[in-house]
């Protein structure tokens, strides 16, 4: 079953965690939209830089630090997504409360991990 993915934080460097993400989640079939720093494409995934109101999310996959997820935060909690997965850097205790308050599961994990071990 699909899963809508957000990847927050996309990259057009193929050396970045978040374009791997991007590439593995569409070789299994799964929907993705990104939102990175600049426009471009990633495995056929448009990358957009503004925070656009998507539908049917269900997961968020975080590539910013928790500095920049500041900005995100109303943004992230209006998408109403089932969950957001903190990849290893983004960790972020106030985020998880908020979202936690808004019904939205916390998964503290590596996206390329949970893909390679057929748990995403």
């Amino acid at each position: 079953m699909s899963k809508k993915t957000l990847v927050l934080g996309a990259s057009l460097n193929p050396g970045r965690y978040s374009n791997l993400a991007i590439n593995r989640l569409v070789a299994k079939q799964q929907e993705v939209v990104a939102i990175g720093l600049r426009e471009g494409e990633v495995a056929g995934v448009s990358i957009d830089t503004e925070l656009k109101p998507y539908d049917n999310i269900h997961t968020i996959t975080l590539y910013l630090n928790p500095k920049r997820q500041q900005e995100c935060y109303d943004y992230i909690v209006d998408l109403q997504p089932k969950r957001v997965v903190f990849n290893p850097g983004t960790e972020n205790p106030e985020l998880y409360k908020r979202l936690e308050k808004n019904g939205i599961e916390v998964e503290i994990a590596c996206t390329l991990v949970l893909l390679s071990m057929d748990q995403y």
